[in-house]
């Protein structure tokens, strides 16, 4: 074994002790001839390439990630992504290696490991959905999108917690996920389990879901990409809904490359969810095509640096701390050829998008009523049924008592339509005035919180509610957009940087994002969760 190896395994083995209370001892050992394959930030490229060269095998990559998994997620720093996992993983694992030794790859994601967030059903794991009204129920399908991932030869290692019903970090089910950048802050929701599980390298590629913003906050916090798709491109059918026109699922990875390997996947017309025929001829051969480290060379980007969320405080020392990170973030993008019109204002834009997101709630209890009698093994039928068991954790069971009751048919409803056509004339007339190619923006204006010891308990806990919050913009226009991490606070805590697009501009956006991510380099894994001893 190479002195540099040895080397290294003493140092990782002296910070596990210190880390994690002796974590490492407890570990088998993985033994590897080759020093080309490293586990820790490993891409769906680096694997593939490990395949080929014999460094691993699919069984040996899967027994890796469930060992990190063992060691971070409910010891060490308690992360608590994961809410159940593929009982059949290794079986799997094993079969895709003797396919492999046959006839090659079973696809474009041969073995790749993945998670999956428990909004999305699985016919051979519990779904959930954060709640423990659903703790023991399997649906008997699983939702297009993990047919998707398994055709193209994904291994589901497992579900991931998430915030109940789709909101926050926290549920009856599970409790409370947590920061690996920071244990003790919030890590974003709703798709908490599967932001912090993907940072802390428990997997490759993470399904997320957003309807206001859940599979960029947890990237945005995670120091990680996080895509939300125009709403038409990615099929929602076996997906619980919360806002039907604001829904849709989308990657979260650790690279932009990765990301778009997903999308290619993952995109595309499914009869069972008939939003997805505005897609057909929206989806390029390939959103790797135009991944290029100059591809912001002659680009138009507007800046918004107004705040959009009313609780933010320009005047706080949080604000000024993400404010110096994004102030460097764009002076990056121009460095690296990008034409910035700086800034760029879209009038009276908190209270636009209040209008929408904010007074929105006329869709959910219907949407999840019909999902609900779907499935005739569900413990319970509808919303009422749900907040009646008195299981559900206190803030979101205050968050969707204002929903019941309501209908699409409420004249309010007609205002909240009325403003989202306005808003996105807009943004569209502002862009094509501009001729731009994207707008960019904090993805967050303050840290993420801390998580307050009553967060359980509450229905109004401090810090639950991200302070700053700009993720609203996208879902209120039905327009893609995509995180990419921007840099560290002085404390540690990953700052994003968000570019939107125009409808079904998901390749425009990953080039920018790629030439960004290779011009900076801002991704760093978090400290809590390291290599393990003998980790490849």
């Amino acid at each position: 074994m190479p002195g540099n190896r040895v080397v290294m395994i003493i140092a990782v083995a002296i910070t596990m002790a210190t880390q994690i209370n002796s974590v490492a001892a407890q570990q088998a050992v993985y033994t590897n001839s080759s020093d080309s394959f490293h586990l820790l930030e490993a891409t769906v490229a680096d694997v593939h390439q490990a395949f080929a060269s014999g460094d691993i095998s699919c069984r040996g990559l899967v027994e890796l990630y469930l060992k990190r998994i063992n060691a971070y997620d409910k010891t060490g720093p308690n992360l608590n992504t994961m809410q159940n996992m593929n009982p059949n993983v290794l079986e799997t694992a094993d079969q895709m290696d003797e396919a492999y030794q046959s006839s090659g790859p079973l696809g474009p994601l041969h073995c790749i490991p993945t998670l999956v967030k428990d909004q999305v059903e699985t016919s051979d794991m519990p779904t959930t959905y954060g709640s423990a009204v659903f703790l023991d129920f399997v649906p008997q399908r699983d939702a297009t999108i993990v047919i998707k991932l398994k055709e193209a030869g994904a291994i589901i290692l497992g579900k991931t917690t998430m915030g109940e019903f789709a909101t926050s970090f926290m549920g009856s089910a599970f409790g409370v996920v947590r920061n690996p950048y920071d244990p003790t802050r919030n890590p974003s929701g709703s798709s908490a389990g599967t932001g912090a599980g993907i940072a802390a390298n428990f997997a490759i590629l993470g399904v997320a879901e957003d309807t206001g913003g859940s599979v960029r906050g947890p990237a945005a916090v995670g120091n990680m990409v996080g895509l939300r798709p125009t709403l038409p491109l990615v099929s929602r059918f076996g997906m619980m809904p919360a806002r039907p026109t604001t829904d849709t699922l989308g990657p979260i990875t650790r690279t932009v490359r990765d990301a778009a390997i997903m999308l290619d996947v993952i995109a595309g017309y499914d009869p069972n969810d008939p939003v997805t025929a505005y897609a057909v001829g929206n989806v390029p051969t390939s959103y790797t095509t135009d991944l290029r480290e100059n591809g912001l060379l002659g680009a138009r980007i507007g800046v918004i640096r107004e705040p959009m969320d009313k609780n933010a405080d320009p005047n706080s020392d949080d604000y000024k701390k993400v404010r110096a990170v994004i102030d460097k973030a764009i002076i990056a993008l121009q460095d690296l050829g990008a034409e910035l019109i700086d800034p760029v204002t879209i009038d009276d834009i908190q209270a636009r998008i209040s209008s929408i997101h904010g007074a929105n709630v006329y869709e959910t209890e219907e949407a999840m009523d019909r999902y609900l009698e779907d499935h005739l093994n569900a413990p319970v039928k509808s919303v009422r049924e749900i907040l009646l068991t008195g299981k559900v954790v206190p803030r979101r069971a205050a968050r969707l008592m204002p929903n019941v009751g309501k209908t699409m048919d409420d004249p309010g409803y007609l205002d909240v339509l009325k403003n989202k056509e306005e808003l996105r004339q807009l943004v569209l007339k502002l862009m094509a005035d501009e001729d731009l190619d994207a707008l960019v923006y904090a993805t967050f204006d303050h840290p993420p919180a801390v998580i307050a010891d009553d967060v359980m308990t509450n229905p109004e806990p401090a810090g639950a509610t991200a302070l700053g919050n700009n993720r609203r913009l996208s879902p209120a226009l039905g327009f893609p957009a995509l995180v990419v991490p921007a840099g560290f606070t002085p404390e540690g805590l990953p700052v994003g940087i968000e570019f939107l697009g125009r409808p079904f501009t998901e390749a425009t956006l990953f080039r920018l994002g790629y030439a960004f991510e290779q011009g900076t380099q801002h991704r760093k894994p978090p400290h809590t969760t390291p290599a393990l001893q003998g980790e490849p």
